[in-house]
Formats: structure tokens, C-alpha cells, sequence
């Protein structure tokens, strides 16, 4: 009998606790299913952590980490606890997946991977981390043929039973050191993407990443490595002689071809191709996906051109590994806007990027003392205190031909809800230019 049958018959409730986008489409997939819901959210009430205790399993937001008094009450009643996307994945079974984990990259990843199995005609849903949870998309009808499933450390702490068609682990980079006590159980919970591995898993990962090529070594299943590094070659690599990515030894597209920014979207691009070439999609369908292919938004995305100053937004980059990536991406000088809520990572990581073309950083929010005191004696840095002050610096000390790039290495919680709204105030201040 799988888990849903069996809550079902037990007659007990399942406990949803946090009520946001993911939290509220499990509820209503476990209502849809006959299966007695407790649905409660901190901000509103709190939760019943006798009710809780009292139940068959609490299904968790990724907002709520494994310490929350709620999640405590249920482990020390012997109650499971499942992530919402573990939920949405347990009545998909059936649907085959491509799952995409990783620090940086895997957001754009997932979206390359849907893009390219519609484009090959496969109706396709991307889901997870990327927006969509997995419990909305299991009460659509028809179902989808294909998911693809961004999966955070977050969700991945709570999901025991994945077993993805092909898993891709696109990185690993310091992140959320402000949630997890160490750098090892971060990647711990990266590490259960392999948890159920068996001679059917197929895998792609990153072979110019150390930590990915660790992690990956010994599990088992049939592996596939990219890599985006001068000289190498891989099952799927950049030729930086030819400015081509090729696949499985064959000629793909031209680099020119690929309408994204920077080499890391060309390693995306890679393991992404990897990943649905190695479910029987074709070299020349492939390449007509990554040609139509467009930036998502907040990630390394163009927004306009102003006075021959290009501005960039890069919203999504919470972590100082991805700040890293965009900001050698940049081929014309540019001025960074970087700040926000500090994630527990230090910003002299940025320091050798930041020398070749950086101007000028403006440091904002929270973590502006530290921005300048890790960088201040690298490159000029300004400080701005509102968000709107941060952009209206940036024209006075970009050259020329220059460009701005927002791409804040932190969490935008000290002065926006999320990322998102960020970037989207980041947007309507240029627009209006």
C-alpha cells in the first residue's frame, strides 16, 4: 500500500504546518484525496503541537527548518515528516522526472530542462523550488508526461523516497550558513538527491567542481559529467578554441547561438542537454530549444539599455558564489549593486573577480559594514542606505559603455518579502529612467 492509501485508511489527520504558496497546495491536494487535513501557520494562530503529535505524518513548507518547536513535536511522537514536494512527487508516482539540485545554477537549469522536453513535443511541467509546488501540479488533469523538479537543500532534507529519471547536481558553493551549523550538513542535504540511487539512476554533474565530483564519486548508477573549463572534455563541454558546446562528441550549437549570459548559463545549458539527451532527446531538437531559449527573470537578466549603460538584474543571487558567477560574466566595467540581510558568508570571495572591471561597489542594508569591510580596500565602495538611493547611485559612477548589475550575494528580507520583489523594484526604478 503506498504512504497516501495508507493515510487515508489510518483516519488520523496529516498536519500541514506553514501556509504559503507550497504549504496551502498541499492542503488542498490531501482534501482533494479524502485525507483529514490539520492546516496551521505561525503568523496566524500558531500551531496545536498536540494536534500535531496526534497525527499520521506533518508535511513542512521549506521555510520551517528541522529545529521549529512544530517539527520537534512531531519527531518526538514518532510522526513522519515530509517535505511538500516529497507529498506532490507521492501522487505523481508514475510521472517520470529530472530532478535539479545545487547552489547556484539550478533554478535556470530546471527551466532549460523543461523548455527543451517541450520543445521536443513532451508536455512537460517545471515544479519544485522553482515556483510551481509539486502538490499543484499532481491535482491538474490530464497529468503532465515529464516533470522537472527543482529541489532546494530545504525540501531535499525532507524527501526520503526520490528517484529521479536523471538527477543533476548542477554545483556546490557555501550557502545559508545561516540556517545550517556547517558547511557539511549543507551539503548533506544535497547528498539525499542520491539517497535511493540504484543501477538504473542516471546522474550529470559538474566535473570542474571538486565538491561535486567528491559527493558523486561512489554513488551508484550510470554518471554523466559537463564542463565548461578551457582543455576539458566531458560528455557535454564548451570548446572555447571552436566557441561551441558539444554533446556526447558531436557539434551542438555555437555559443553564439545561446541566448544567456555567462560561462556558468553555458554550463547550465550543458547539463541540461546532458539530462534530456540521456532520456532519448536528439541533437537537432535540442539545439531549437536552446535557440529559443530566453534569461528568467531576476537571473542575470537584462533589463535595458540606458545612455549606453546596460543594466542587469541579478536578484536571485543570494550567496556570495553566485554574485561570483555574474560577476564574471561581465564583459564590459560595470558597478555592483550588492547588500541585504548577511547569510553568514564572508565578501572577500568577490575581491579577484571584482579587480578586472568593477568600478565601483554601492553596499546597502544589513550587511553594508561588512561589505565594506571586506571589500573597501579592493575597489571603491559607496554606500547608499534605501533601495532607491542604491540605484540612483549607480549612473554617477558607471564609465560609458559600461553596465550595472544588481546581484545582491544576500537575502533580501531586511528590506523586501523576497527576491523577487527585489528585483522587481530593481526593474521599475530603470524602467522609468
Amino acid at each position: 500500500m503506498n504512504r497516501l492509501a495508507a493515510w487515508r485508511g489510518d483516519g488520523r489527520e496529516v498536519s500541514v504546518a506553514g501556509l504559503g504558496r507550497s504549504g496551502t497546495a498541499a492542503v488542498e491536494l490531501l482534501e482533494s484525496l479524502g485525507i483529514p487535513v490539520y492546516p496551521s501557520d505561525a503568523s496566524s494562530g500558531g500551531h496545536d503541537l498536540a494536534r500535531v503529535a496526534r497525527g499520521v505524518a506533518l508535511i513542512v513548507s521549506p521555510g520551517i527548518p528541522p529545529d521549529a518547536e512544530v517539527v520537534r513535536a512531531a519527531v518526538t511522537a514518532g510522526v513522519a515528516v515530509l517535505a511538500e514536494a516529497q507529498l506532490g512527487l507521492d501522487a505523481l508516482a508514475g510521472v517520470p522526472y529530472i530532478a535539479v539540485t545545487g547552489t547556484n545554477g539550478k533554478t535556470t537549469t530546471t527551466a532549460l530542462v523543461d523548455h527543451l522536453l517541450r520543445a521536443d513535443g513532451r508536455q512537460s511541467v517545471a515544479a519544485g523550488n522553482i515556483g510551481l509546488a509539486l502538490s499543484a501540479v499532481a491535482m491538474r488533469r490530464p497529468r503532465p508526461e515529464w516533470l522537472a523538479v527543482e529541489l532546494s537543500s530545504f525540501q531535499l532534507h525532507d524527501c526520503p523516497d526520490l528517484a529521479p529519471t536523471v538527477g543533476i547536481l548542477t554545483n556546490l558553493a557555501p550557502d545559508h550558513l545561516d540556517r545550517y551549523p556547517t558547511l557539511e550538513a549543507y551539503f548533506a542535504d544535497k547528498a539525499k538527491l542520491f539517497a535511493n540511487a540504484s543501477p538504473a539512476s542516471i546522474w550529470v554533474s559538474n566535473l570542474d567542481d571538486p565538491d561535486s565530483r567528491s559527493m558523486v564519486g561512489a554513488v551508484i548508477g550510470r554518471h554523466l559529467a559537463f564542463t565548461a573549463r578551457p582543455g576539458l572534455t566531458a560528455d557535454a563541454w564548451f570548446d572555447h578554441a571552436s566557441q561551441q558546446l558539444l554533446l556526447a562528441g558531436k557539434p551542438l550549437l555555437a555559443r553564439s547561438e545561446l541566448p544567456l549570459l555567462g560561462d556558468h548559463n553555458v554550463a547550465n545549458a550543458l547539463a541540461a542537454s546532458l539530462a534530456v539527451h540521456a532520456v532519448g532527446m536528439q541533437h537537432d531538437a535540442i539545439a531549437r530549444g536552446l535557440r529559443s531559449f530566453q534569461a528568467l527573470v531576476h537571473r542575470v537578466e537584462p533589463v535595458r539599455e540606458v545612455a549606453g549603460v546596460l543594466w542587469i538584474n541579478d536578484s536571485k543571487a543570494t550567496n556570495v558564489s553566485s554574485t561570483l558567477v555574474a560577476a564574471e560574466a561581465m564583459t564590459r566595467p560595470f558597478v555592483l549593486l550588492l547588500g541585504g540581510r548577511h547569510k553568514g558568508e564572508p565578501y572577500t570571495g568577490l575581491r579577484e573577480a571584482l579587480r578586472p572591471r568593477c568600478v565601483a561597489v554601492v553596499a546597502y542594508g544589513e550587511a553594508a559594514d561588512r561589505i565594506v569591510a571586506d571589500l573597501g580596500d579592493a575597489v571603491t565602495v559607496v554606500r547608499a542606505e534605501s533601495f532607491d538611493a542604491v540605484v540612483a547611485a549607480a549612473p554617477r559612477l558607471v564609465p560609458p559603455g559600461g553596465a550595472v548589475l544588481l546581484s545582491p550575494a544576500c537575502s533580501s528580507y531586511d528590506m523586501f518579502d523576497n527576491y523577487e520583489q527585489r528585483g522587481a523594484t530593481f526593474r521599475r526604478l530603470v524602467e522609468v529612467m
